[in-house]
């Protein structure tokens, strides 16, 4: 069974590769593998900040903490997919009780799930760049470019509906039309696909979006 991750980044301060990987318990996490020795190192991902969560002592010498600041920032933006296990040596496979997989998970629909949605992969196909990595930038400019000429959307700020419910509806309605769909999401699934895409750039990847939302809303 694939695991839910990004694609691997070789890193430049230490001989070493990372990916991140989705959790089962929910957010995700950075694992870092040596390549010039059998040493690996896993590390949460504060859904907030993006911070990395190191849980215990860290050998410097082999991991120093400026090597976890420069592998967030080769993986900034890059979306999940469901990607074989990285084999670096024997021993170098992520545990399958330690990550998030791309089997059924419950009920409701996961963020988990939503990776494998033609909304999700029809939003990264558009605003993914030369790199790979999303541009956050563009994709808030055209979502807040539908807004303004939104009539519905006008309305709903007319009514003082919440922030959350407009986002939800924008996003709705983009995400259908990039994958030529003409059902929008259900709200669950809306905010599964939110989730997805948030916790590629845990700073927020609609932070300009939610601002131009409370802007008009101020008026």
């Amino acid at each position: 069974m694939n695991i839910i991750r990004t694609k691997v980044v070789e890193l430049e301060m230490i001989p070493a590769v990372a990916y991140k990987i989705k959790l089962k318990s929910g957010g995700s996490g950075i694992k870092m593998h040596r390549t010039d020795q059998d040493m690996t190192i896993f590390a949460q991902v504060d859904k907030r900040t993006g911070d990395v969560i190191i849980d215990g002592v860290v050998d410097q010498d082999f991991f120093p903490y400026a090597s976890f600041d420069e592998a967030m920032d080769l993986l900034a933006g890059l979306p999940y997919s469901a990607r074989g296990k990285v084999k670096i040596m024997v021993s170098d496979e992520v545990e399958d009780d330690e990550v998030c997989t791309d089997g059924a998970i419950g009920d409701l629909p996961t963020a988990a799930q939503m990776l494998e949605s033609d909304e999700f992969k029809a939003i990264v196909d558009r605003f993914s760049d030369e790199s790979g990595k999303l541009n956050y930038a563009l994709m808030n400019k055209q979502f807040m470019q539908f807004a303004q000429t939104s009539k519905v959307v006008g309305e709903m700020m007319g009514k003082r509906e919440s922030e959350g419910d407009i986002r939800l509806f924008i996003l709705k309605n983009r995400a259908a039309f990039l994958a030529n769909k003409r059902e929008h999401l259900s709200d669950d699934e809306a905010k599964a696909l939110l989730e997805a895409l948030d916790e590629i750039n845990p700073r927020s990847a609609f932070k300009e979006l939610n601002l131009y939302i409370r802007k008009r809303m101020a008026r």
